[in-house]
């Protein structure tokens, strides 16, 4: 709806995790460099955590695109699986083809001849898991039991475990002891400062064809009022600019300032609001709306051509 208006090609605040549009912000890069380097040394698990929203995902995905050649890897999204689930996964990934009359003694024999012979052909299994905190704590201890799995110089299969801060709680239990140890490299995402959320949204902009000689497009009004209502959150920032935008659309506005922020503020639930009435975000998307039909009834006029 405003891509025109404001000079880009493509919407800059999409909530899809797409790693064009990673920005190198310190949380991001240091989770990056803690697992590069846990993964280097052989460890055989890995922990990244953080808050809903924090970027856990995309930085899940630049990982699995510059994993170097060496390295294979599994990755399983949905980690609502049983043990004898998590198995057969774990296989499917490993490429192995087998008999669904196997039993799950037959079929972890399999996996582990299948890493071996991996890893006698040089390569190092990596099994990414997101959303880890929802993991049965059964299928956590068969997780434990695979990087048992070992040569005399390294392990078979690393497990990289992204997940929310109740991973965290749930690893402090007694029962879970022996995996918690076994966690040698964790990294915890931080929220954004109010520096990192002005660069975070010029970035994004810049990328989805902003040019690169045009002001900045949110006023540092408008960045500090988004920094503290989304606590530093990308998911929310991302919620907050796209709202923001469209309302700056619909006002004819060629920057973002407080006004627009605090009215995009007022309409997001899990955003820190301030005391403006909602009802003047009703009115200002109401007013993007009316400007958006009249474009619309414009150009089928022909009053646009």
């Amino acid at each position: 709806m405003y891509l025109q208006h404001f000079g880009l090609s493509e919407a800059p605040f999409a909530l899809t995790p797409n790693t064009g549009f990673f920005f190198a912000l310190a949380p991001h890069v240091e989770a990056l460099q803690v697992l590069q380097v846990a993964l280097q040394t052989g460890e055989g698990f890995i922990k990244v955590t953080g808050e809903v929203g924090t970027g856990k995902t995309l930085i899940l995905r630049k990982l699995l695109n510059e994993l170097p050649p060496p390295f294979r890897c599994a990755y399983l999204p949905n980690p609502c699986l049983s043990p004898a689930e998590l198995r057969w996964a774990l296989a499917l990934e490993l490429g192995l083809k087998y008999s669904a009359n196997i039993d799950q003694q037959q079929l972890t024999c399999l996996i582990q001849q299948q890493l071996l012979a991996l890893a006698a052909h040089g390569h190092s299994v990596v099994l990414v898991l997101d959303e880890a905190q929802a993991l049965p704590d059964e299928s956590l201890e068969t997780l434990r039991l695979f990087t048992n799995l070992e040569t005399e110089s390294r392990k078979l299969l690393q497990v990289v475990l992204f997940g929310q801060p109740e991973l965290d709680e749930r690893l402090a239990r007694h029962e879970l002891r022996q995996l918690r140890q076994r966690i040698t490299f964790s990294y915890r995402l931080r929220p954004l400062t109010e520096a990192e959320t002005g660069a975070y949204l010029e970035h994004r902009l810049r990328v989805a064809g902003l040019d690169v000689d045009a002001p900045a497009l949110f006023e540092r009004s408008a960045v500090a009022a988004i920094a503290r209502a989304s606590r530093g959150i990308p998911r929310l920032i991302n919620v907050l600019a796209h709202k923001s935008l469209m309302l700056g659309f619909g006002q004819g506005a060629m920057r973002i300032g407080r006004k627009q922020a605090q009215l995009a503020i007022r309409d997001t639930e899990d955003a820190a609001r301030s005391q403006w009435p909602r009802w003047l975000m009703f009115v200002g998307l109401m007013g993007t709306a009316a400007v958006f039909g009249v474009l619309v009834t414009l150009r089928f006029a022909g009053g646009l051509a």
